[in-house]
């Protein structure tokens, strides 16, 4: 990004394991809009940088020139989750956009654990991660490593997250959708986006591989139940708050 160019103003900010890579995939192919060469920049959720006099040119440098009129865009899921770095998108872009991919919190859950087992971070089974795990996210450091990894649950609870955004930009700004919709009609879903960001239609794009992981042999009926419970109140909440239709997340499962 040369200097002088616009800023940065659309952020993918969420939610972790929700298809944020298939969406990243189709941004990349809208003829007005930049990439970041990498997906994630993990810039706005750095604790190393001072973040009272912010290196905005390591952001920048993640992204090449391109035509005026182009929108630069950047994915890092973790954006709506982690407490500080939505406050630090509008200081450093107030007109941002945001678009916020919502999954099924139970099976995001799930798909979060497999990777982080996968990756060697979790040596716990799901059902204890779930349950007695938590003990590892410390509540008064909120910023501390672990919450990166071990969130399963507290990551689902997405009303709050939301609260916080809509707290700090207007809703005109913020696009929330279910990761369900954009499975089912990805055109339709892609319709929405760029009437949301004020660009032309999108070219007719096929529909992306979902690499997250599904519910599998590990999420059982006794894991599902105790997660809804868990869930339940929040779905209510975060319907009213974007209005989704969110009755499938706690009506319709098979564990």
């Amino acid at each position: 990004m040369a200097a002088g160019t616009p800023r940065v103003g659309i952020f993918v900010i969420g939610a972790q394991k929700a298809g944020t890579t298939s969406l990243y995939g189709y941004l990349r192919q809208h003829p007005g809009l930049a990439a970041a060469r990498v997906k994630e920049t993990h810039f706005f959720d750095d604790e190393s940088l001072d973040w009272a006099d912010p290196p905005y040119d390591r952001l920048h440098a993640w992204f090449d020139p391109a035509p005026a009129a182009t929108q630069y865009f950047e994915a890092t899921p973790i954006t709506i989750f982690w407490p500080p770095a939505l406050a630090r998108i509008r200081r450093y872009n107030p007109a941002a956009r945001l678009i916020l991919l919502l999954r099924d919190p139970i099976e995001r859950a799930y798909s979060h654990w497999a990777m982080e087992y996968r990756r060697g971070a979790e040596a716990l089974p799901f059902a204890e991660a779930i349950r007695a795990g938590r003990y590892r996210l410390p509540p008064h450091a909120p910023l501390a490593p672990a919450w990166r990894e071990f969130s399963y649950v507290e990551r689902g609870l997405y009303a709050d997250q939301v609260r916080r955004a809509l707290a700090l930009f207007p809703q005109r700004q913020l696009l929330c959708l279910d990761t369900a919709a954009l499975r089912a009609d990805h055109a339709g879903s892609l319709a929405r986006i760029s009437d949301f960001l004020g660009l032309p239609p999108f070219p007719p794009l096929a529909p992306r591989l979902d690499h997250s992981a599904p519910p599998g042999p590990g999420l059982t009926p006794a894991d599902t139940a105790w997660l809804r419970e868990i869930f339940a109140p929040d779905v209510r909440a975060l319907a009213a708050l974007t209005g989704l239709q969110l009755d499938d997340w706690l009506t319709l499962r098979s564990a």
